[in-house]
């Protein structure tokens, strides 16, 4: 079966004369929007927020993944331009959906933005079009929610557009890949679909992994969060177990690595940060409702690494009575590090926000430093924070708390100085060992 739209486009593709639309320029679509550029499409992005045009239109990049280099030479061959209005999405041949896919408090999928984005492609929508949603997802979104707004315009996938899935696998602050060296995978719905995905992003990224459905596409990126989730929360469970003990979780990690075979490292932390590994498994636990079928693994998973921050606060409340003779009530305490991992600005889901606030839900003083976030942006958990600036590292500064705890090991921290000046230190990813500093007033959580 073949379809004379889809055999256009695909040539369209092949010729790399395709016109690209990407919508949502955040830490997924632009870097997909330039390696799509770079490839030699011309590529136009859609975002809502008229800062974020602002700042690409001056040739300034706000995602560290993409540098203003980059953006520039893009930008100058007239490959790259970013705008606000959707109207111009009818000129796309390719459109790939990059927005956010968070979730309600009471932990179910929202979907508003995908929903949204949706409505928006089918004003305009035409024969001969590629729908591609990149947006993480429960198994079913794509055919069952895009594909239902899509057709509401009397337009059938498959025949007159097609539409496709392909999980965006980005890593912030690791420089050892970007988006074209990244393996794709990529599925469609029925096999022209299915073939204009691999032409696609065969031509933009160095290898593509076909799978048989969009459904299958969706489980894979969720299986990888998935997997990653349920491996922290089981070391950050035996750090509390091994603790009690008397015996350092991370000399067993360390030791444990060793073995060539049968084993992966992962590590504790302070909790679970980023997009992907806290919100992801829930979308699956939500879609198994629907089956009647359980998901222990991954609700238990959730459960323990959602515990983390209190943890770490009890810890922390814990050495500040026995080191000091304080109460956390009567203490300021110094986080280093806003951002959920190291070396990178980004603070969703930091555990961070959530160290705060419970800080000063127990009467405590909490301030941060981070070389790579000066203020609290607007956050939907943590409203009350926004403002909030870094404070400065110097010796006065730190000399000024009672405690001083380590939520992200950025390496731009001078940790001997720490080691100097702070009278308390508790560190949950055991950066002090690792850099050989050891001290009385240095304590794991």
């Amino acid at each position: 079966m073949t379809s004379p739209h889809h055999d256009r486009l695909l040539e369209s593709i092949t010729a790399h004369a395709a016109h690209v639309g990407v919508i949502g320029l955040g830490y997924v679509g632009l870097p997909l929007a330039i390696a799509v550029a770079r490839s030699g499409f011309s590529v136009t992005g859609f975002d809502i927020d008229p800062a974020k045009i602002v700042a690409l239109d001056e040739g300034r990049s706000y995602v560290e993944a993409v540098t203003d280099d980059a953006l520039g030479r893009e930008a100058e061959a007239g490959r790259f331009r970013s705008t606000t209005d959707f109207a111009g999405l009818g000129l796309c041949d390719v459109i790939v959906i990059c927005v956010p896919t968070p979730l309600t408090k009471h932990r179910d999928p929202d979907l508003s933005f995908v929903e949204k984005t949706s409505h928006a492609i089918a004003k305009t929508l035409r024969p001969g079009q590629l729908i591609v949603l990149e947006s993480t997802t429960y198994p079913g979104t794509t055919d069952g929610v895009v594909r239902a707004i899509l057709e509401e315009t009397g337009l059938k996938s498959g025949a007159d557009f097609f539409l496709g899935f392909s999980p965006e696998r980005e890593d912030p602050g690791n420089r050892a890949f970007e988006t074209a060296s990244i393996p794709k995978v990529v599925a469609g719905d029925g096999a022209l679909a299915a073939a204009l995905m691999e032409r696609f992003y065969g031509a933009v990224v160095a290898s593509v992994v076909p799978v048989s459905s969009n459904a299958t596409a969706e489980a894979v990126k969720l299986t990888e969060n998935i997997f990653r989730a349920v491996n922290i929360a089981l070391v950050n469970e035996l750090k509390v177990v091994y603790d009690a003990m008397g015996i350092d979780i991370w000399e067993v990690i360390e030791a444990a690595k060793t073995k060539p075979f049968g084993y992966m490292p992962f590590y504790p932390g302070p909790g679970l940060g980023g997009h992907c590994i806290p919100i992801d498994p829930f979308y699956l636990t939500w879609k198994s409702r629907e089956y009647e079928l359980p998901t222990r693994f991954i609700e238990l998973a959730g459960e323990i690494n959602s515990a983390m921050p209190r943890h770490v606060v009890g810890r922390l409340a814990e050495a500040l009575d026995r080191r000091q003779g304080k109460a956390l009530s009567r203490s300021s305490v110094l986080i280093i590090g806003l951002a959920y991992k190291k070396n990178v600005p980004d603070i969703r889901e930091s555990p961070s926000l959530r160290l705060i606030e419970l800080i000063e839900e127990r009467g405590g003083k909490a301030s941060f430093h981070d070389p790579h976030v000066d203020e609290i942006p607007s956050t939907r958990e943590y409203p009350s924070l926004k403002g909030r600036r870094s404070v400065a590292f110097d010796e006065d500064t730190i000399r000024r708390f009672d405690a001083v705890l380590v939520a992200t090991d950025h390496d731009a921290v001078d940790y001997a100085a720490l080691v100097r000046w702070a009278p308390l230190i508790i560190d949950t990813r055991n950066v002090f060992a690792r850099r050989g500093h050891s001290a009385d007033h240095i304590l794991k959580a």
